[in-house]
């Protein structure tokens, strides 16, 4: 294994002291700060060239719009200069603060810029109107749209100290759901977008589209399962989220429709920077980054686990202890040793390097950048993950506006070396007086074969590999002045390979193994996919009306290529990574799998007055995944607005700057059930009959099963006050599922256990989402403003014919969520016994299943949202954002381990039961040797007492920047930053983490960051 350590760390560090010390020395002169605007939206504007008149000297404006410039004189003046601006110029004065607008256009004497606290016509309409969202084939204008399209931007992506975006949107998008899997690195995320509408966990996944081509939602993965779940690997991993320029997700049928049965279940939609024209930027940005476990379970010190383990003997009528209780017999009483920090207290250190080139003309525009990032892991080996990503963008158009050609192009290259097994148990219930982990001479201690040293686990590895390829190309042909033909393409392909290797070192050496006992396993699958779209969009108005069209084609195809093999037995560990030289080699199915996918779309935009709007979408899908007979399905959305604040009779509200109420209508479908799922197949046998290989059925023939269908519905109202100081919006949405495509189970006498097929099965998902924004102070010198968002889901199944008489009805209920679970209804202790008693719902005076587990327990959230706070005075910056979740789930007492037995307890465990304790919350303890007792733990840990609050309020992000004041040796911009991920939990959840509650794996991790920015 390798050895954990960031290399850059150090010279990242120097080379930010040595910067500030200069920055410091620098500031000494006169420095002009502040912040450049545009008039109609009241944006930052990047790009602004900002000089003193007859210097030389000259400044930029940063993504944010905020610029520093060094001047001298008595009354010195300022240029702007923009390429889409006109040429502003500024006298100073005395002052060293100065806010400015620039306009594109003259509107009564302001067009050419203005300083901010002039007179602004029509400000607060037009700052909502010209937010430009990608709404996947075309953008709208965030005024005019009529679906829910949520959007983060840079500001904050950029700088935070993850290494997946994903982590980055978490609590700040209503009506988006974002989990992280496990803290371990390279893992994957669970995301809902407005609940789950398929029965089936992989029918749930968005339609992921990277700079306007489709991926794959996630790796093919066979070996991570033990140390990621759900064996999950999420695809934008393979994106520098500083590469990022937005994030937006489509949630309703009008958003969502033009993608037809793709975008089921939500579109992300990643759009990379791109150069910008006017400017040639050269941009360093490097941190360093330390993370730990954000919270361990309070456990038994040697003490109390002693006393609880003699303890358990003698409930048990076990008056000679066992010889194989070595806790108790062999290791040492006054040992005590804290395994969650030995085990995973280690400290996880990380660093991110990122080189980009930018720039462009006026016709001409270029991004070129590399990042490269090294992560630990706090488990105390050298297991790293590390990646590489080079994305590469250009943007030509033609001196007459006629030709535009677009060129995305990302490589991503990433190793990934961690633990083969969790010990995130482990290090729970290891008995605190354990033996040591070392001898003295440096080798694994197992204590006389009394002893599973858990570093023995440590010498198992898993690794994987990935090449990612994302290119695509966008071009447009002005073909009449209102009519543009238009091309969409693109490459995706990924190679992706894994290894579970377990040398025969992973045991005990009193085992008297050798390498020819190590086991060596290896996948390897790669994915290729191609997507072809010709368009043609045209726009037209007269009078009062205007029209936008888009008619498209999709030609989608992409192909999986999946082998394994494994081997089994070496002459040295050396070799374990070449199969080739184990003795015995097992090699499994060689699979291709092949996806093809076409559609015909069309979206008509319609406008009358500029304030009533109607948007309808329609296309016709075919996938290769359905029988001959199913394989077409039409879907399509309508979408309607209305700009209340357009009206002659709501323009003389003074308060009022903006008003809309829109509401969508439409259906898609979802193909998401693997590929072939319709045809007979068969597996190679293991077994070889008369020099023939066999062929095994594997599943049965079904052609007529189709797509699973959602109809969705929302209504939405959105208003901005007193000129777009506080901003409001709520929505109400309501998605019904059918045609549930899932496996009816068969009787075990036809030879399979299920035919895929459609469940006549409906899922409503139903909700509020809530969204405000306010500016406190916006201008001042200090600028404050706060957003906050609120989503009440609400999911249930509507209809399930004969669900009582299905293999389902222990599973699902009418009128509840498909997340329920069915548990026993805990009593307490029965003091007469002293084992947990449940609820006998049957009266046959004994506790079974399924007549006894009758508890509906509604598992999942109630509400979730996220509170940001961004600030800004002079050269400081900060932001911070608070996650919030309500919610109920399995909380400790469910993976718990008989108190009593050979493993350690967190402190609960001491309220046990007794006579003098007749409140006590567990039973009294037991060696694990009592039947009775094993059966009533087994029910406890099934119960409504395995069942609790799992809510939490996070401390998710903070970030504090300080713009360093330097404007010399060809330095535009310098920033030294410092950002905390996951710094503080409030719950009252009993278990490690409430945010990932699967038993066994690492939890997120509690992140700090420093780091620093250059721009020449």
């Amino acid at each position: 294994m390798k050895k954990n350590f960031c290399s850059l760390s150090h010279l990242q560090l120097a080379f930010g002291f040595t910067l500030l010390a200069s920055g410091v020395a620098v500031g000494q002169m006169r420095v002009i700060t502040g912040t450049v605007t545009d008039n109609t939206n009241n944006k930052p504007i990047s790009g602004v060239s900002i000089f003193e008149e007859g210097s030389d000297t000259v400044a930029t404006t940063n993504s944010s719009g905020i610029y520093r410039v060094q001047v001298s004189g008595e009354n010195p003046a300022l240029v702007f200069k923009h390429p889409d601006y006109p040429e502003r110029k500024v006298s100073l004065g005395d002052r060293v603060a100065v806010d400015v607008l620039l306009s594109k256009e003259n509107e009564n004497g302001i067009g050419s810029g203005n300083e901010i606290g002039n007179e602004r016509k029509n400000e607060s309409e037009k700052a909502i109107e010209e937010v430009v969202l990608n709404a996947g084939y075309y953008k709208v204008r965030d005024k005019e749209r009529t679906g829910s399209i949520s959007r983060i931007g840079v500001k904050d992506i950029e700088n935070q100290p993850v290494t997946n975006v994903l982590a980055s949107a978490q609590g700040r998008m209503s009506g988006v759901s974002i989990t992280q899997n496990s803290g371990t690195p390279g893992g994957g995320f669970d995301i809902q977008i407005r609940g789950k509408n398929s029965i089936r966990r992989d029918g749930n996944e968005p339609l992921y589209i990277i700079d306007g081509v489709p991926v794959i939602s996630e790796t093919p993965s066979i070996y991570s399962a033990a140390i990621l779940p759900y064996a999950s690997i999420n695809p934008l991993n393979a994106i520098n989220p500083n590469d990022i320029e937005s994030f937006e997700v489509l949630k309703d049928a009008d958003a969502t429709a033009i993608y037809g049965s793709r975008g089921a279940n939500g579109v992300i939609i990643v759009t990379t920077k791109k150069g910008r024209k006017g400017r040639t930027d050269l941009k360093l940005n490097t941190s360093y980054s330390l993370s730990s476990v954000t919270n361990r379970l309070k456990v038994m010190g040697t003490t109390d686990y002693l006393n609880m383990r003699r303890t358990a003997f003698q409930n048990d009528g076990i008056a000679t202890i066992p010889a194989n209780a070595y806790d108790l017999n062999t290791w040492s009483q006054e040992r005590a040793t804290n395994w969650q920090k030995e085990l995973i207290g280690n400290t996880a250190e990380s660093s991110v390097v990122q080189l980009s080139l930018s720039g462009g003309s006026e016709n001409l525009s270029y991004l070129i950048s590399y990042g490269h990032t090294e992560q630990g892991t706090v488990l105390p080996a050298g297991f790293q993950y590390k990646s590489n990503n080079l994305t590469g963008n250009f943007s030509y158009r033609t001196p007459d506006r006629r030709v535009e050609v677009n060129l995305t192009n990302s490589l991503s290259f990433q190793n990934n070396n961690v633990l083969n097994s969790e010990v995130t148990n482990r290090s729970i219930t290891l008995s605190p007086n354990a033996p040591a982990l070392y001898n003295a001479d440096g080798s694994l201690n197992w204590e006389n074969s009394t002893f599973t040293n858990p570093l023995g686990a440590f010498k198992s590895e898993y690794l994987n590999s990935t090449s990612f390829i994302n290119t695509g190309t966008q071009i447009s042909y002005k073909l009449f002045p209102f009519v543009s033909l238009k091309f969409n393409g693109g490459i995706t392909y990924q190679n992706f390979e894994e290894f579970s290797l377990r040398p025969h070192t992973v045991s005990n050496p009193a085992a008297n193994l050798t390498s020819a006992n190590s086991t060596s396993s290896k996948n390897n699958s790669s994915n290729f996919s191609y997507i072809l779209e010709p368009q043609i969009t045209g726009d037209y108005s007269w009078n009062n009306h205007s029209i936008d069209m888009l008619i498209g084609a999709t030609l989608q195809k992409s192909e999986t290529n999946q082998s394994s093999m494994q081997g089994i037995g070496f002459e040295s560990n050396a070799l374990i990574q070449n199969i080739a030289a184990a003795k015995t080699k097992i090699i499994n199915d060689q699979i291709i799998n092949q996806y093809n996918y076409t559609a015909v779309f069309a979206r008509i935009n319609y406008k009358y007055l500029k304030r009533y709007i109607l948007n309808v979408t329609g296309r016709r899908d075919g996938s290769s995944r359905f029988g001959p007979n199913n394989r077409f399905g039409n879907f399509g959305a309508v979408g309607a607005a209305w700009l209340i604040s357009e009206e002659d009779w709501m323009k003389n509200i003074s308060w009022l700057s903006f008003a809309k109420l829109r509401g969508s209508f439409g259906t898609s479908g979802n193909d998401r059930i693997g590929d072939y799922q319709y045809l007979d197949t068969y597996t190679v046998s293991s077994n070889i009959y008369n020099n023939i290989t066999a062929l095994n059925p594997s599943r049965l023939y079904n052609p007529n099963f189709s797509w699973e269908k959602t109809l969705k519905k929302e209504v939405a109202a959105e208003f901005s006050l007193f000129k777009n100081i506080w901003n409001l919006s709520a929505a109400y949405y309501e998605n019904t599922s059918s045609n549930q495509l899932v496996g009816i189970p068969l009787a075990a006498t036809t030879g399979f256990s299920s035919i895929q097929s459609n469940l006549p099965a409906k899922v409503q998902n139903s909700g509020w989402e809530f969204e405000t924004s306010f500016q406190v102070f916006r201008k001042s010198e200090f600028k404050y403003d706060t957003s906050f968002n609120l989503s009440i889901p609400e999911s249930k199944l509507l209809e399930f014919p004969n669900l009582e008489g299905s293999t389902y009805t222990n599973q699902y209920v009418i009128g509840y969520p498909t997340t329920l679970v069915k548990v026993y209804q805990y009593e307490g202790i029965n003091p007469a016994t002293g084992l947990y008693q449940f609820t006998d719902y049957n009266g046959d005076g004994k506790i079974t299943s399924p007549d006894d587990n009758k508890v509906i327990e509604r598992l999942g959230v109630r509400f979730f949202g996220g509170w940001s706070n961004n600030f800004r005075y002079g050269q400081w910056s900060a932001s911070f954002l608070w996650q919030f979740v309500k919610q109920r789930n399995w909380n400790y007492n469910r993976q718990m381990i008989i108190p009593g037995s050979m493993n350690n307890q967190p402190i609960e465990v001491l309220d046990v039961w007794s006579a003098t304790n007749p409140s006590g919350t567990y039973m009294p303890y037991s060696s694990g040797t009592v039947a009775a007792k094993n059966s009533a733990h087994s029910f406890f840990q099934n119960s409504t007492a395995a069942i609790g609050d799992a809510s939490y309020i996070r401390l998710k992000n903070v970030q504090l920047n300080y713009s360093i004041p330097i404007n010399q040796l060809g330095i535009k911009e310098a920033i030294i930053y410092v950002q905390g991920q996951n710094l503080l939990t409030i719950t009252k959840y009993f278990g490690l983490d409430p945010e990932f509650i699967l038993t066994g794996f690492l939890p997120p991790l509690k992140t700090y960051s420093v780091g620093f920015q250059m721009t020449f």
